[in-house]
């Protein structure tokens, strides 16, 4: 059976979970703090913002000045160009390759990594950058359904983005891409009715960009209207941030802020960037994936070697705490 009959299959399974099901204690029920601590390994999903791992970095920092030792491992197997949907359009990547789905390696990477929560960011790519369109939504909204199936039937919890905003200043088309994600966006935040635990992304990011345009027509975060820089990255973490319960280091301007107002070295956040990436390149090449370009990092035992040297390093700046 091909990994997207499978994932499809998984899929129906979900929907008529969903419509026969009576909503018991959920994941929604549980807050975001509780959700890490209980967890050892949280796996990331995504495109290649999460690929890049710079958010996932931040969110790293800020929760080892939480949790310390106890703070689970972070592991990112994003990969650029995924979908949920299993959708590419045409001529993706000048025609070397198709849009990779997410379906075609989900066991493997689950079998890998073994995550306690994974939490899952897609839809920027999902839309295929193209006007709105009902039976692309319902990809995505099948994708999402047989992803968030096939990981608690793994026996992890489930954690769900809404996909980043899209900058239609910096990269215009004849249409509005970011009104598309919006409906991509209220769908995922309208399923936390049925129990799903949604962390929003897209509405805030949104609402801070058009805010800094008030003052600043040219302002973004995005300068190729996709890809976050640093301070996109930050917009993201602190949504993570907030969902775990710290409003308070959630409001800083900067991960450099965030730090500096715990009383933290600023040099956290390249350790903590440093373990994010030789996980994730490990995990990622370990698992195996079609998209072509990326570095497959090393060996797992020697990558979780390399992460516990980073750990060590960690303790040692988090002991500097004021």
């Amino acid at each position: 059976m091909n990994s997207r009959l499978k994932f499809a299959l998984v899929g129906l399974w979900a929907v008529v979970a969903i419509v026969h099901t009576p909503c018991d204690a959920t994941a929604e029920e549980i807050s975001g703090r509780e959700l890490l601590t209980s967890s050892k390994r949280v796996m990331f999903l995504g495109d290649s913002i999460t690929a890049s791992g710079q958010y996932i970095g931040y969110f790293d920092a800020w929760l080892v000045t939480e949790l310390k030792d106890k703070a689970p491992r972070l592991i990112d197997c994003g990969l650029p160009s995924e979908t949920v949907s299993g959708l590419s359009e045409v001529g993706h990547a000048g025609g070397q390759f198709p849009r990779p789905d997410l379906a075609e390696r989900l066991d493997r990477v689950l079998t890998a990594v073994k995550p306690d929560l994974v939490i899952a960011c897609y839809g920027i790519n999902c839309g295929i950058y193209l006007p709105f369109e009902e039976s692309r939504l319902n990809a995505y909204k099948w994708g999402m359904m047989s992803l968030k199936t096939a990981v608690t039937r793994s026996g992890a919890q489930f954690v769900v983005m809404t996909p980043p905003f899209y900058d239609d200043q910096r990269a215009p088309r004849n249409f509005t891409y970011n009104t598309v994600l919006d409906r991509y966006s209220d769908w995922l935040v309208s399923q936390r009715k049925e129990g799903w635990t949604v962390i929003d992304v897209h509405s805030p990011m949104t609402k801070f960009i058009q805010a800094q345009r008030q003052d600043d027509p040219q302002f973004t975060v995005q300068p190729d209207g996709v890809h976050p820089n640093e301070a996109g990255h930050w917009l993201v973490a602190q949504q993570l941030i907030r969902w775990a319960g710290d409003d308070k280091s959630a409001a800083m301007a900067s991960p450099q802020g965030m730090l500096k107002a715990k009383g933290i070295p600023e040099s956290l956040l390249a350790l903590s960037s440093a373990r994010v990436g030789v996980l994730r390149d490990a995990y990622v090449g370990a698992a195996g994936h079609k998209r072509p370009g990326v570095a497959k990092g090393l060996p797992v035992d020697q990558a979780e070697a390399k992460a516990d040297e980073l750990s060590a390093k960690i303790a040692a700046v988090l002991s500097e705490m004021k």
